[in-house]
């Protein structure tokens, strides 16, 4: 199925629908190539089946509650994870609740699930499409790497009764394959490079194919703000945001005094989404090595967070996000990569929730401009999309329905 900026595209599934549109496309600046997740494939996970997901520099996923936005980000956010290297036990701890519902053991009473992906880049598109086994214990049972339809790495458990599967990847040499066991509790991906010596042009091919779709994959930062918990003080710690923004005060307190032409873009953000005047947005101490964060509204009157709305609070921290890096947030960078062949993807769950209407074209209008500078893409789930379109200056944006 092939999505393009001028027309709109619908999947049938089984369980739900999803069509993909692009709303106001710009033309596209001219950006270094850097590796970045282009389709999201949700073959058999949870409440979707045979769901493709087109995915652009912004997109917005929306659709009722139970359409599957909140499932969406989460499988991708797994395969970030993996993709880093992490087992499965640690990424699924429910491996049962991403099986389909209506999903039936096979005669060994065996049932899982199918996620996959498109990574675009130097190497154009290379797929990853991964079988999960959930019951009645958690494996990987196939892998499959592929690009230009060469297959560079594919997997299968052949033995039940061992803890491995069975690989085979692309040499383009005197033997067109290697085979050798791999752990099935973990992408076969990620070990390519301790695997794969590189001699011939089949071996580098599958070493760079693989490089691409990790480096995708990789830095990855999932969000969904909190504020009941971003009100209260809280320790100083490392500075690096987590995903509930729980200590938004002590990243402030850290961030502010770092780099202060980026912090007076955050204020002017800031700014434009919450009411009353702001003139700065600071942390300070308190009593037991804690900080409380603040805006300050000039003339001497400053606000602790606990006084916001849940919506201000919300901004607030969305608009931190888009302002920050993988130095700030809390993610796991490709440290043997260049920063600038590297792109963090921000999921944000929710994104329009407890926002006002100037709120949400706000945050969407900064979104738009963080993420046309390519260093940044946002998938994020909204319950409406239809506000999307009248938000000026929000060109370029990919919104995919999910209908139940």
């Amino acid at each position: 199925m092939a999505v393009s900026t001028a027309s709109t595209v619908s999947t049938t599934l089984s369980t739900a629908s999803t069509t993909v549109s692009t709303v106001s496309a710009a033309p596209a600046r001219t950006q270094p190539d850097r590796p970045r997740v282009t389709e999201l494939r949700l073959s058999a996970f949870a409440g979707h089946r045979r769901a493709v997901l087109r995915l652009g520099p912004l997109t917005v996923l929306a659709g009722p509650s139970g359409s599957g936005k909140t499932t969406a980000l989460r499988a991708y956010d797994a395969l970030a994870r993996l993709g880093g290297g992490a087992a499965l036990d640690a990424v699924f701890p429910d491996p049962v609740a991403c099986v389909p519902e209506r999903a039936r053991p096979d005669a060994q009473r065996r049932r899982g699930f199918r996620i996959g992906c498109t990574a675009d880049g130097a190497e154009g598109p290379v797929h990853l499409d991964v079988a999960v086994q959930a019951e009645p214990e958690l494996r990987v049972v196939g892998e499959r790497l592929t690009a230009d339809g060469v297959v560079l790495l594919q997997t299968a458990l052949r033995d039940p009764g061992r803890r491995a599967v069975q690989a085979a990847w692309h040499t383009g040499g005197p033997a067109p394959v290697t085979r050798a066991p791999m752990p099935d509790d973990r992408l076969g991906t990620p070990l390519l490079p301790l695997r794969v010596a590189g001699r011939t042009d089949g071996q580098r091919r599958v070493l760079a194919a693989a490089e691409q779709m990790v480096v995708a994959l990789r830095s990855v930062f999932a969000c969904d703000p909190r504020p009941g918990r971003m009100r209260e003080p809280v320790p100083t710690g490392s500075g690096r945001l987590l995903g509930g923004c729980d200590n938004l005060a002590d990243v402030l307190w850290r961030t502010r005094a770092e780099c202060g032409r980026r912090h007076a873009q955050f204020v002017t953000a800031v700014r434009a989404g919450c009411a009353g005047p702001v003139t700065d947005v600071l942390a300070e101490p308190v009593v037991g090595g804690m900080v409380r964060a603040l805006l300050d509204r000039g003339d001497g009157i400053r606000t602790g967070l606990a006084r916001l709305g849940y919506g201000e609070l919300r901004y607030l921290a969305l608009a931190l996000v888009l302002f920050t890096g993988p130095g700030v947030l809390a993610v796991d960078p490709a440290g043997e990569v260049p920063a600038a062949l590297q792109t963090l993807t921000v999921l944000a769950d929710g994104f329009d929730r407890g926002l006002d209407v100037h709120q949400r074209a706000e945050l969407l209008r900064l979104a738009a401009r963080m993420c046309d500078r390519g260093h940044i893409r946002l998938v994020a789930a909204v319950a409406d999309a239809s506000w999307v379109a009248e938000a000026a200056g929000a060109d370029g944006v990919t919104v995919v329905h999910l209908d139940t």
